[in-house]
């Protein structure tokens, strides 16, 4: 039974090891520190806001910056002088000093806490749709670095590969795409702003406008593009496109204007 029990505590260990991986321990984390075959030293413990936690017979332990691994060593060579081969575990209960700071206009601004261990891509998906985010110019900051720039294959395109794990007190800047958005004005039923996306024609920004009115000028719709700070105009056959001649269906970039000219009869 003795062997079961000690497998049973190794299997967590291995356990503790992979989901804490550099996990930080800080003020207010909960933490489970279990003594193989001295129960009366194993228990359920807070750090405290000075970072300290208290056992018996040993005292006050100063846990606060340490990783799980690091405390169960220095717990194992306290204990030395108590217990004949000390076997300790510790368990992170419960997290709060896993904290991800995010800024920037795309998405809304804040301190979350997690209480597992997060990847960049899971905690994107849970500050939703980001359609409002440039999330090409979004990037990573981890101990005043810039470790990653630019979300846009991962969330987007799916490519796993960009994802990474987030670690305590990482900061998000996700910037808005107010500047890549496209203003659809003129004879369009419910003038708006059109967020960008790759693939985005000249007939999806109609059709997101509502359609054209009654008397506008469909195979005369003005595009209006910055090509390296100078205005260009472009003039696209939308009619056409809407016939069946998808050749003309024109691609639309980020920040064009487009105006739906109106007839007069």
């Amino acid at each position: 039974m003795k062997k079961v029990i000690f497998l049973v505590i190794c299997l967590l260990m291995v356990a503790v090891q992979v989901f804490a991986m550099d996990y930080v321990i800080g003020e207010g984390d909960n933490l489970q520190i279990s003594v193989w075959g001295s129960p009366e030293l194993s228990m359920g413990v807070v750090v405290r806001p000075d970072g300290k936690i208290s056992l018996p017979a040993l005292g006050e332990i100063k846990a606060s910056g340490l990783m799980p691994t690091q405390l169960k060593v220095l717990l194992e060579e306290k204990l030395v002088s108590i217990v004949k081969t000390p076997i300790v575990t510790v368990i992170v209960t419960g997290m709060l000093n896993y904290q991800i700071l995010v800024f920037g206009n795309g998405a809304p601004s804040g301190i979350h806490t997690l209480n597992k261990e997060t990847t960049l891509l899971q905690f994107l998906s849970r500050l939703g749709s980001l359609q409002g985010a440039d999330l090409e110019n979004a990037y990573l900051v981890r101990d005043k670095q810039k470790i990653k720039t630019g979300f846009y294959e991962l969330f987007v395109k799916g490519d796993l590969s960009q994802d990474v794990i987030l670690e305590p007190d990482d900061i998000l800047f996700i910037p808005d795409n107010f500047e890549k958005r496209i203003m659809v004005v003129g004879a369009v039923k419910n003038p708006t702003t059109v967020f960008y996306r790759e693939g985005l024609t000249i007939l999806d920004v109609i059709m997101s406008a509502g359609g054209f009115t009654e008397f506008a000028k469909q195979n005369d719709v003005l595009i209006i593009k910055n090509k390296g700070g100078k205005e260009v105009q472009q003039s696209a056959k939308v009619k056409d496109v809407m016939s069946g001649e998808l050749n003309k269906n024109i691609k639309i970039m980020p920040g064009d204007f487009v105006v739906v000219k109106e007839s007069l009869f």
